[in-house]
Protein backbone atom coordinates (compact mmCIF):
# COMPACT_ATOMS: atom_id res chain seq x y z
CA UNK A 1 0.00 0.00 0.00
CA UNK A 2 1.54 3.28 -0.95
CA UNK A 3 1.91 6.22 1.52
CA UNK A 4 -0.84 8.33 -0.13
CA UNK A 5 -2.77 5.38 0.04
CA UNK A 6 -2.54 5.23 4.09
CA UNK A 7 -3.27 9.01 4.34
CA UNK A 8 -6.26 8.56 2.42
CA UNK A 9 -7.72 5.78 4.47
CA UNK A 10 -6.28 7.94 7.87
CA UNK A 11 -8.21 10.64 6.98
CA UNK A 12 -11.38 8.56 5.80
CA UNK A 13 -11.23 7.03 9.28
CA UNK A 14 -11.00 10.75 11.01
CA UNK A 15 -14.37 11.03 9.58
CA UNK A 16 -15.81 7.94 9.93
CA UNK A 17 -16.04 6.44 6.23
CA UNK A 18 -14.61 3.72 5.16
CA UNK A 19 -11.18 2.96 3.91
CA UNK A 20 -12.68 1.70 0.64
CA UNK A 21 -14.41 5.33 -0.03
CA UNK A 22 -13.32 7.03 -3.16
CA UNK A 23 -14.84 9.99 -4.63
CA UNK A 24 -13.80 11.60 -7.87
CA UNK A 25 -11.30 13.93 -5.91
CA UNK A 26 -9.97 11.54 -3.88
CA UNK A 27 -8.95 9.14 -6.76
CA UNK A 28 -7.29 11.89 -8.91
CA UNK A 29 -5.45 12.34 -5.47
CA UNK A 30 -4.51 8.93 -4.80
CA UNK A 31 -3.69 8.25 -8.90
CA UNK A 32 -1.46 10.84 -8.79
CA UNK A 33 0.50 9.88 -5.92
CA UNK A 34 -0.33 13.58 -3.91
CA UNK A 35 2.08 14.46 -1.32
CA UNK A 36 -1.27 16.93 -0.78
CA UNK A 37 -2.41 14.06 0.75
CA UNK A 38 -0.59 14.55 4.40
CA UNK A 39 -0.96 18.69 4.50
CA UNK A 40 -5.04 18.11 3.93
CA UNK A 41 -5.11 15.53 7.17
CA UNK A 42 -2.95 17.78 8.90
CA UNK A 43 -4.80 20.45 8.35
CA UNK A 44 -8.04 18.58 8.88
CA UNK A 45 -7.16 17.88 11.98
CA UNK A 46 -6.16 21.12 13.37
CA UNK A 47 -9.65 22.20 12.88
CA UNK A 48 -10.60 20.00 16.35
CA UNK A 49 -8.90 22.24 18.44
CA UNK A 50 -7.72 25.99 19.07
CA UNK A 51 -5.94 28.44 21.88
CA UNK A 52 -8.58 30.87 21.04
CA UNK A 53 -11.70 28.77 21.15
CA UNK A 54 -13.21 25.95 23.20
CA UNK A 55 -13.34 22.14 20.87
CA UNK A 56 -17.10 22.62 21.38
CA UNK A 57 -16.64 26.08 19.91
CA UNK A 58 -14.51 24.31 16.96
CA UNK A 59 -17.08 21.40 16.41
CA UNK A 60 -20.02 24.23 16.32
CA UNK A 61 -18.00 26.65 14.14
CA UNK A 62 -17.18 24.03 11.62
CA UNK A 63 -20.56 22.36 11.96
CA UNK A 64 -21.71 26.12 10.37
CA UNK A 65 -19.10 25.95 7.23
CA UNK A 66 -20.07 22.47 6.42
CA UNK A 67 -23.57 23.32 6.42
CA UNK A 68 -22.78 26.52 4.82
CA UNK A 69 -20.82 24.78 1.75
CA UNK A 70 -23.36 21.58 1.54
CA UNK A 71 -21.14 19.36 2.11
CA UNK A 72 -22.93 16.29 3.95
CA UNK A 73 -20.04 14.15 4.76
CA UNK A 74 -18.39 16.94 6.82
CA UNK A 75 -22.00 18.14 8.05
CA UNK A 76 -22.47 14.52 9.81
CA UNK A 77 -19.10 14.25 11.10
CA UNK A 78 -18.85 17.54 12.86
CA UNK A 79 -22.35 17.26 14.32
CA UNK A 80 -21.40 13.84 16.10
CA UNK A 81 -18.47 15.70 17.04
CA UNK A 82 -20.21 18.72 18.58
CA UNK A 83 -22.20 16.16 20.29
CA UNK A 84 -19.21 14.86 21.35
CA UNK A 85 -18.19 17.85 23.19
CA UNK A 86 -20.97 18.03 25.34
CA UNK A 87 -23.06 20.77 22.65
CA UNK A 88 -26.56 20.96 23.09
CA UNK A 89 -29.07 20.32 20.15
CA UNK A 90 -30.08 23.42 20.30
CA UNK A 91 -26.60 24.83 19.88
CA UNK A 92 -25.85 22.11 16.73
CA UNK A 93 -29.45 23.54 15.57
CA UNK A 94 -28.25 27.25 16.20
CA UNK A 95 -25.37 26.19 13.61
CA UNK A 96 -27.11 25.27 10.89
CA UNK A 97 -29.72 28.26 11.12
CA UNK A 98 -26.68 31.19 11.13
CA UNK A 99 -25.26 28.84 8.06
CA UNK A 100 -28.47 29.41 6.62
CA UNK A 101 -29.13 33.03 7.58
CA UNK A 102 -25.54 34.14 6.54
CA UNK A 103 -26.61 32.86 3.38
CA UNK A 104 -29.01 35.19 2.78
CA UNK A 105 -27.24 38.37 4.49
CA UNK A 106 -24.35 37.67 2.44
CA UNK A 107 -26.09 37.43 -0.74
CA UNK A 108 -28.06 40.41 0.15
CA UNK A 109 -25.30 42.83 1.50
CA UNK A 110 -23.09 42.04 -0.89
CA UNK A 111 -25.59 43.18 -3.37
CA UNK A 112 -26.08 46.34 -1.66
CA UNK A 113 -22.24 46.83 -1.16
CA UNK A 114 -21.71 45.66 -4.68
CA UNK A 115 -24.21 48.27 -6.77
CA UNK A 116 -23.05 51.35 -4.07
CA UNK A 117 -26.44 52.94 -4.93
CA UNK A 118 -27.71 54.77 -1.44
CA UNK A 119 -31.73 53.56 -3.12
CA UNK A 120 -31.44 49.81 -1.92
CA UNK A 121 -30.19 50.80 1.33
CA UNK A 122 -33.31 53.20 2.26
CA UNK A 123 -35.65 50.19 0.70
CA UNK A 124 -36.54 47.86 3.76
CA UNK A 125 -34.95 44.74 3.85
CA UNK A 126 -38.19 42.66 4.56
CA UNK A 127 -35.91 39.85 6.09
CA UNK A 128 -36.47 37.99 9.83
CA UNK A 129 -33.08 37.71 12.00
CA UNK A 130 -34.40 36.61 15.03
CA UNK A 131 -31.81 34.44 15.74
CA UNK A 132 -29.06 37.03 16.16
CA UNK A 133 -30.92 38.63 18.60
CA UNK A 134 -30.62 36.28 21.98
CA UNK A 135 -28.31 33.27 20.45
CA UNK A 136 -28.12 30.13 22.82
CA UNK A 137 -24.45 30.03 21.90
CA UNK A 138 -24.28 33.62 23.36
CA UNK A 139 -23.91 36.91 21.08
CA UNK A 140 -19.94 36.97 20.42
CA UNK A 141 -20.00 33.36 19.30
CA UNK A 142 -22.98 33.67 16.81
CA UNK A 143 -21.21 36.70 16.03
CA UNK A 144 -17.97 34.57 15.57
CA UNK A 145 -19.66 32.07 13.51
CA UNK A 146 -21.48 34.94 11.15
CA UNK A 147 -17.74 36.32 10.75
CA UNK A 148 -16.82 32.50 9.75
CA UNK A 149 -19.39 32.11 6.95
CA UNK A 150 -19.15 35.79 5.49
CA UNK A 151 -15.76 34.69 5.00
CA UNK A 152 -16.27 32.18 3.08
CA UNK A 153 -19.41 33.27 1.25
CA UNK A 154 -17.30 36.59 0.38
CA UNK A 155 -18.85 39.11 1.85
CA UNK A 156 -16.63 42.13 2.76
CA UNK A 157 -19.68 44.11 4.44
CA UNK A 158 -20.69 41.38 6.58
CA UNK A 159 -16.96 40.47 7.17
CA UNK A 160 -16.39 44.03 8.05
CA UNK A 161 -19.53 44.34 10.56
CA UNK A 162 -19.23 41.01 12.44
CA UNK A 163 -15.57 41.73 12.78
CA UNK A 164 -16.22 44.90 14.76
CA UNK A 165 -19.14 43.57 16.79
CA UNK A 166 -17.25 40.35 17.88
CA UNK A 167 -14.21 43.01 18.90
CA UNK A 168 -16.59 45.32 20.72
CA UNK A 169 -18.17 42.17 22.19
CA UNK A 170 -14.45 41.74 23.96
CA UNK A 171 -13.02 38.73 21.80
CA UNK A 172 -9.61 39.41 20.40
CA UNK A 173 -8.12 39.32 17.33
CA UNK A 174 -6.61 35.99 17.36
CA UNK A 175 -9.95 34.48 18.26
CA UNK A 176 -11.11 36.12 14.85
CA UNK A 177 -8.41 34.58 13.43
CA UNK A 178 -9.03 31.12 14.38
CA UNK A 179 -12.01 31.34 13.28
CA UNK A 180 -11.58 32.05 9.75
CA UNK A 181 -8.30 29.88 9.94
CA UNK A 182 -10.78 26.69 10.77
CA UNK A 183 -13.82 28.17 7.91
CA UNK A 184 -10.98 27.81 5.26
CA UNK A 185 -9.91 24.58 6.20
CA UNK A 186 -13.42 23.04 6.50
CA UNK A 187 -14.18 24.13 2.94
CA UNK A 188 -10.38 23.31 1.55
CA UNK A 189 -11.36 19.77 2.68
CA UNK A 190 -15.03 19.69 1.64
CA UNK A 191 -13.60 19.60 -1.59
CA UNK A 192 -12.45 16.65 -1.31
CA UNK A 193 -14.98 14.92 1.44
CA UNK A 194 -17.79 14.93 0.06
Amino acid sequence: MSEITEGIQELLAIVGLDADYRNESLYLLEKGNSRYVRDLKLNFSSTFTSNHMTEKECALLALSIAVNNNNKVLTEFFEKLALSKDATEAEIGESVGCASLLALNNVFYRFRHFTGKEKYTQIPARVRMQLMSNPVTGKEFFELMSLAVSAVNGCEMCVNAHEKSILGLGATEERVFDAVRIASIVTSAGKVLY
